[in-house]
């Protein structure tokens, strides 16, 4: 089997989606059919969490999460590789418009440590998401969705919806429907030609609807034919797999094993006007992500005030985390409890819409919730969760 000359990754990122596609892929294949490496990417700037989210994942695995640096912070007289980056963008703060923090410290370590030899990294981005993330574009890597129903990436979609493959797709359609199987609408879907009144998407709808499986391996097969990291694999099991995993399924895969999930995302219960919410920590990631809601800035303050005060001291001359407001600004008190007010009226707005219950506080706090399983049917605490999954950088959050 030629498998051997291609490398499989999965990058942990400390979050609960990688964690549990590294325990899924593990779980599902045997080394011989998927000889997977995993790794994470230190910004030197990470919560506690996430170390030790890391070192339950090697006891589970039975294998070492290697380390990939973008520098030695140490050789250059820096506290972190975040400290080291920062200087050279002359105190310029990432932000959503200029992440330069995911593609320093996370792309660029990983890119050179595969180097121009095929990879294929699969990507934990669930079933019930509708994004690509934030991913490597060098030729010699491919990603791979496992938890989704289409695991190839967008690119190769449209690659293979050309109006100028059809011949060549129908053909290997054909070959790998037997004459019982056969189906006449199928093979007329795949040779239609797209167009303003049959778009791609309508196109992919309707072949991935027939069969995932059989989608799967006619896009090897044609992979084949490319300079694609998986078209060099003689053998590759994912073709066979037809599970879609979404939110609940992570958090049962987390449960099936001796992986905790990360106490961040734990609720903490705070107290305003008289009334009581919780907020937690919705991502992996640096503390001082740009992509935190104020009331995780509140949480950080609170939580982790030595972090918060860290992450203050990064603001200078006029850049900070958030538009219109500094980190400072937003701890005073009075900004702390408005920031409450707003998050408490919409968890309870949100809540309210969802059930007619009137008791909407003894159904929001309800019995102390402490695995994945009963947090994952809080869906008061998920809302967040939800809304942080937007548009995110996949290296840093998945």
């Amino acid at each position: 089997m030629n498998n051997q000359k291609v490398k499989h990754v999965v990058g942990i990122s400390g979050g609960k989606d990688s964690a549990a596609l590294a325990l899924y892929l593990k779980s599902k294949y045997s080394h011989d059919e998927l000889p997977i490496e995993y790794f994470t990417c230190d910004t030197g700037r990470e919560l506690d969490e996430t170390y030790t989210l890391i070192k339950q994942l090697e006891a589970e695995l039975g294998t070492e999460i290697k380390r990939y640096a973008s520098i030695d912070h140490r050789v250059v007289g820096e506290e972190s590789p975040f400290d080291f980056f920062l200087r050279q963008y002359g105190g310029f703060l990432p932000s959503q418009n200029a992440r330069w923090c995911t593609k320093k410290m996370k792309l660029e370590p990983f890119e050179k440590e595969v180097g121009d030899m095929p990879v294929i990294s699969y990507v934990g981005i669930r079933g019930d998401e509708d994004r690509e993330g934030y991913i490597s574009t060098k030729p010699n890597i491919q990603s791979i969705f496992p938890f989704r129903k289409n695991i190839w990436d967008m690119d190769i979609t449209v690659e293979f919806f050309n109006n100028n493959r059809i011949d060549q797709i129908a053909s290997l359609y054909e070959k790998h429907i037997s004459d019982k199987e056969y189906s006449p609408e199928l093979i007329s879907i795949v040779k239609t030609p797209t167009s303003k009144t049959f778009t791609i998407k309508e196109k992919f709808d309707s072949t991935l609807n027939k069969s995932v499986v059989l989608f799967n391996k006619v896009v090897f097969d044609y992979l084949k034919t490319t300079n694609r990291p998986v078209g060099k694999l003689d053998y590759f099991p994912l073709v066979n797999n037809d599970d879609i995993i979404i939110r609940k399924d992570v958090y049962e895969i987390l449960e099936r094993h001796n992986v905790d999930l990360p106490r961040y995302y734990l609720p903490i219960e705070y107290e305003v006007d008289g009334e009581v919410g919780k907020y937690f920590r919705s991502r992996s990631g640096c503390f001082f992500c740009f992509y935190q809601q104020k009331i995780e800035w509140v949480w950080l303050l609170e939580q982790h005030p030595d972090l918060f005060w860290k992450a203050e001291s990064y603001e200078k001359d006029g850049y900070s985390w958030m538009q219109n407001e500094s980190l400072r600004e937003l701890s005073n008190p009075d900004r702390v409890l408005a920031i409450k007010r707003e998050h408490l009226k919409r968890m309870k707005r949100k809540f309210l819409n969802q059930t007619n219950s009137t008791d909407w506080q003894n159904q929001i706090l309800g019995i102390q919730k402490t695995s994945p399983l009963e947090l994952a049917k809080d869906k008061t605490w998920l809302d967040n969760i939800i809304e942080a999954e937007g548009d995110l950088c996949a290296n840093c959050f998945i």
